[in-house]
């Protein structure tokens, strides 16, 4: 027993090599890099928005303080965020399920392939095909919607160019659907095959297989997949600043005006100055307030479906 133990406690006790200390460091380097200007983008947020937070209410743009200011902005916001998720959530799933389940292996590669691609364009190209064409394409539905549900507030009247915050909300709905779909499509690959042929030696069809197996295995992973689309619409700039016309807050989706955070920053930023900036800045920071506590919640429903997983493999 003596001379195995020997051995063992001559390679616990051996030096790391070299290769090892440099790869540790520059990880902990970058993971302390990240950390760094995360605190650094807080603080400058928070020190140049603390003019607009402190001033006189009438001196902050609307003239009655920093609050009104930016509270029709985090309505805007978060109204055609939680639109863009309801509508892509679903049709997210679907193509998931229908490249993990039901397409044969090239066709899923292929639309894969295709969702992934939709996620490289870029927005402000998103935007322009917003306003040339869904907007026009969308100008018969808003005026149905106005004709048979006009008594609800949210349907009132119907702006004629279409550039309203539901088309915003349905151009963020098309930019979120490849991350809702590519983290929903590795979830439900990773259900694990016996329980999926449990299912159907059980006699089950195949939806009744994703019903009872798949989906309650890759829920968890499915909300996370969607709090990260949610904190992606949050904080979507050019499309939604292209698509918009200004006007003030209604609660009218199919009006005109209705602006968010980032739309409102983009717009007005390069000629702001004094504290006009300082409102803009702190607009920012509530924005980067609201976008770090979506992905922190996205973050934990991440980890608890990875516990899910362990639990149930």
């Amino acid at each position: 027993m003596t001379t195995s133990t020997r051995p063992a406690r001559r390679r616990a006790a051996a030096p790391r090599r070299p290769g090892d200390l440099v790869f540790a460091g520059l990880s902990l380097g970058s993971a302390s890099l990240i950390l760094l200007v995360l605190a650094g983008v807080a603080f400058f947020l928070a020190r140049e928005g603390v003019p607009a937070l402190t001033a006189d209410p009438e001196e902050v743009t609307g003239g009655a303080g920093f609050g009104r200011y930016v509270l029709p902005l985090v309505i805007g916001t978060v109204i055609s965020s939680v639109i863009a998720m309801v509508v892509a959530t679903p049709v997210a799933v679907g193509i998931a399920l229908f490249i993990s389940h039901y397409a044969p292996r090239r066709v899923g590669t292929a639309v894969g392939f295709v969702v992934d691609l939709l996620a490289a364009v870029p927005s402000v190209v998103f935007g322009m095909w917003g306003l040339a064409v869904l907007a026009p394409q969308l100008g018969p539905l808003f005026g149905w919607l106005e004709r048979n549900l006009g008594f609800l507030p949210v349907f009132g009247e119907a702006s004629a160019t279409g550039r309203t915050l539901l088309t915003a909300s349905i151009v963020l709905a098309v930019m979120i659907l490849p991350i809702i779909t590519s983290v929903s499509r590795e979830v439900f690959l990773q259900t694990p095959r016996l329980h999926e042929e449990a299912a159907l030696a059980l006699g089950a069809t195949k939806w009744e297989m994703i019903r009872t197996a798949v989906l309650p295995f890759g829920t968890p992973g499915v909300v996370g997949g969607t709090m990260l689309g949610l904190g992606r619409a949050l904080g979507e700039t050019m499309a939604v600043a292209i698509i918009l016309a200004p006007g003030a807050l209604s609660w009218n989706l199919l009006g005109s005006g209705n602006k968010t955070i980032p739309s409102e920053i983009a717009l007005n930023f390069p000629e702001a100055a004094g504290l006009r900036l300082s409102e803009l800045i702190a607009a920012g920071l509530v924005l980067f307030l609201i976008t770090l506590a979506v992905n922190l919640v996205a973050r934990w429903i991440v980890a608890r479906r990875a516990a899910f997983s362990g639990a149930g493999g």
